[in-house]
């Protein structure tokens, strides 16, 4: 077992912080097909319609039902950073083989379609219009940096941020046997606040992740 600090994002070092996590949401997902409807699955539903909307502007007429995908990679990211925030449970997300296995296939499809359906568009989109003519060559060195480092920035964005919330709330949490009783309820009021934080983390950044997708796609 590790005993560092960054042992909770270990997937072997406690007993229910494993992979099996990341699939529970698979195994929980056809409730929503018999279950009787609720207030927070209707909220739920009405969230998605919402975002399908906003994906289908995004993404243009030419969508193909391509909002689906992005849609379900919302909800796969949004579970699994809510269930990072239960204790003993690995935030399979503040794993860059996680992020790196979502973001790197889908832009690797978006460049490979790209290239080979829309060339001429392509070859397009590494020079920007108006760019004068002695600044062309560095522009298509620059665009094709950005083209690369994209699954890279997407990735490390969402595991960043959910290893920095983690690692203040397990700071936090091991100062508490150390302090008195004054420090150890200021410590439980920034632990409170810290939490609330997460969970607008946990949001914002699987809305982010599943925007940038939608962007890169619709270039």
């Amino acid at each position: 077992m590790m005993t560092n600090l960054f042992s909770v994002f270990d997937p072997t070092s406690s007993i229910f912080s494993n992979w099996l996590s990341l699939f529970s949401g698979i195994i929980l997902l056809p409730v929503s097909f018999w279950l009787l409807p609720n207030r927070a699955l209707t909220i739920w539903k009405q969230l998605l319609g919402k975002l399908d909307s906003e994906f289908s502007l995004l993404l243009g007429p030419m969508k193909m039902g391509a909002t689906l995908l992005f849609v379900s990679l919302f909800s796969f990211i949004l579970y699994n950073n809510f269930l990072g925030l239960f204790p003993y449970i690995f935030t399979a997300t503040s794993h860059l083989v996680v992020t790196l296995s979502l973001a790197l296939p889908l832009w690797f499809s978006f460049i490979l379609f790209s290239w080979i359906r829309e060339t001429t568009h392509a070859l397009a989109h590494l020079v920007p219009l108006g760019t004068p003519m002695a600044l062309m060559p560095f522009m298509v060195l620059i665009e094709l940096i950005s083209n690369f480092i994209r699954p890279i920035t997407l990735s490390v964005r969402l595991a960043a941020n959910m290893i920095a919330g983690h690692l203040l709330l397990t700071l936090l949490g091991n100062q508490g046997p150390l302090s008195g009783i004054y420090s150890v309820g200021l410590i439980l009021l920034s632990q409170v606040l810290l939490l609330v934080l997460e969970f607008s983390v946990a949001i914002i950044q699987s809305y982010v992740f599943a925007t940038l997708a939608t962007l890169y796609a619709s270039e």
